[in-house]
C-alpha cells in the first residue's frame, strides 16, 4: 500500500497489435524511430470514398492465432484483442487460470465487430434472413472481446466492457485499476480493441468530414498540431495491460514496468462531437488524474496527447494542458501524439497509447509527433516534432477524449519512483 493506505497497482505485462507492429516491441521501436503506419486501404476497394487511406494492421494471421474455425466465426476486433492479451499475459508470467475469480477482464471497444454487422446486413438484403450467420450477434457486440479473453485465459473474476467512443480504452484501464484498489480483483487484463476500417466505418466518418483526405501522401496525412492538418486517419489494433496488485507482483518477483497512480474521468456536457473550445472538460480530467496520483503539475515528465490531427481537438487540448498545468509549466513538458504514426484507433486508442506511455517511462524516451512541419499558432507547446528524444520521466499522463464529451486521463509512475 501507499503512504496514504491506498492499494497500489502495477503494470506487469504489455501486449499490442498495431499498424506499427504485431507486438509491443515492434510497435514501440517504430514509435521511437518515428515510422508511420498509414497506407492506402487494402481491406476493401475504397476508390469511391473521399478517404482512401488508413492505418491497417499488416501481416496479422487470425487463423494462426485462433485456428480456422474460431477465426471465421468471430470478428477482427476479437482476433486482435486475444493476440494482444496473450502477449500481455505471457509477458507478465502470471498464471491467470490459477487466480480464478481473482483475475478480471476489462477490455473496451468503441464500435465492436463492425465488419461482421456490415457483412450481415448485406447478406440479409441480398440473400435473405436464412443466410444470416448465427454468430453475427456474438461476433459484433462490443463486450465479446472481454468475454473471449476470459474464455481463452481462464479469468473468472469481474468481466465486462466499457464504451466511451475514443476514450474507451483509457477508461477501461482506469476502471480496472479501481477494481484492484477496492479488492474486487488481484489482477486485471485491461485495454481496448478496434477494427473499423470498413466501407461503412470510413464512409460514415467521411460524412462527418472528420477524416483526412490526403490520399496522395498517406504517411504524411496524420499531422497532429500542424497548421495543415485536415482530419484524423483511422487505424485499427489492440492494446492490453496486465494490471496487478503491487505487493502480489513483488511477492512473485514480477517485472514491474510502471504503476497506475492517476485516473481522471469527466464529461464536457456540451456537444455530441465537438470538445469544449476552451478545453475545460479535458482540463478538469487532467487535474483529477493529478490529484488522484498525489502529483503537482511540475511532476509531469511527459504527456501522450490525444492529438487527433483535427482542427478542433488539437487546439482545445493545447488550451486544456495549459490551463491544467499552468502555461509556464506546460511549455516545458514534452508532449507527443503517436497517432501521427499509428493513426486513430478509436476505442483502442487510449489503450495502445497507454502501452506506449508505459514504454516511454520504462525506456526514458519520448516518441515524436511526426509530420509536424509548421505548427498551428494555436498549438504552441513542445510536441517533440519529428524526432524522439531521451528524457527523465518519473511520471507521465496519457489523455483520451471521445464523442459524447467523454474525457479520460491516466497517470503512470516509474516503478522505482516512490
Amino acid at each position: 500500500m501507499s503512504a496514504n493506505g491506498q492499494v497500489r497497482v502495477a503494470v506487469t505485462g504489455l501486449g499490442a497489435v498495431t499498424p506499427l507492429g504485431l507486438d509491443t516491441a515492434s510497435t514501440w521501436q517504430a514509435c521511437r524511430d518515428g515510422q508511420g503506419g498509414v497506407q492506402l486501404i487494402t481491406a476493401f476497394d475504397a476508390s469511391v470514398l473521399p478517404t482512401r487511406i488508413a492505418a491497417e494492421v499488416k501481416g496479422f494471421d487470425a487463423e494462426a492465432v485462433l485456428g480456422r474455425k474460431e477465426a471465421r466465426r468471430s470478428s477482427r476486433c476479437i482476433h486482435l484483442a486475444i493476440a494482444a492479451a496473450r502477449e500481455a499475459i505471457a509477458d507478465s508470467g502470471l498464471d491467470i487460470a490459477a487466480l480464478g475469480d481473482e483475475a478480471g477482464v476489462l477490455v473496451a471497444s468503441g464500435i465492436g465487430g463492425l465488419e461482421v454487422l456490415e457483412r450481415s446486413v448485406l447478406t440479409l438484403h441480398r440473400q435473405g434472413v436464412r443466410r444470416v450467420s448465427p454468430f453475427t450477434v456474438p461476433a459484433m457486440i462490443a463486450d465479446m472481446p472481454a468475454g473471449m479473453i476470459a474464455i481463452d485465459s481462464g479469468a473468472k473474476g469481474p468481466n465486462f466492457a466499457v464504451v466511451s467512443a475514443c476514450a474507451s480504452g483509457a477508461h477501461a484501464i482506469g476502471e480496472a485499476a479501481e477494481w484492484i484498489r477496492r479488492g474486487d480483483a488481484t489482477a486485471v487484463i485491461a485495454g481496448g480493441t478496434e477494427a473499423s476500417v470498413t466501407v461503412i466505418g470510413i464512409g460514415a466518418f467521411n460524412a462527418m468530414q472528420a477524416l483526412s483526405t490526403r490520399n496522395d501522401e498517406p504517411e504524411r496525412a496524420s499531422r497532429p498540431f500542424d497548421k495543415e492538418r485536415d482530419g484524423f486517419v483511422m487505424g485499427e489494433g489492440a492494446g492490453i495491460l496486465l494490471l496487478e496488485e503491487l505487493e502480489h507482483a513483488r511477492s512473485r518477483g514480477a517485472r514491474i514496468y510502471a504503476e497506475v497512480t492517476g485516473y481522471g474521468a469527466t464529461a464536457d456536457a456540451s456537444h455530441i462531437t465537438q470538445p469544449n473550445e476552451d478545453g475545460d472538460g479535458a482540463r478538469r480530467c487532467i487535474l483529477r488524474a493529478l490529484r488522484r496520483a498525489g502529483k503537482q503539475p511540475e511532476d509531469v515528465g511527459y504527456i501522450n496527447a490525444h492529438g487527433t490531427s483535427t482542427q478542433l481537438n488539437d487546439a482545445a487540448e493545447t488550451r486544456a494542458v495549459k490551463a491544467a498545468l499552468g502555461e509556464s509549466v506546460a511549455s516545458t513538458v514534452p508532449m507527443s501524439s503517436t497517432k501521427s504514426m499509428h493513426g486513430h484507433l478509436l476505442g483502442a486508442a487510449g489503450a495502445v497509447e497507454a502501452v506506449i506511455t508505459v514504454m516511454a517511462i520504462h525506456d526514458q524516451y519520448v516518441p515524436p509527433t511526426i509530420n509536424l512541419d509548421e505548427p498551428d499558432p494555436e498549438c504552441d507547446l513542445d510536441y517533440v516534432p519529428n524526432q524522439g528524444r531521451k528524457a527523465s520521466i518519473d511520471f507521465a499522463l496519457s489523455t483520451s477524449f471521445g464523442f459524447g464529451g467523454h474525457n479520460a486521463c491516466l497517470g503512470f509512475q516509474r516503478a522505482d519512483a516512490g
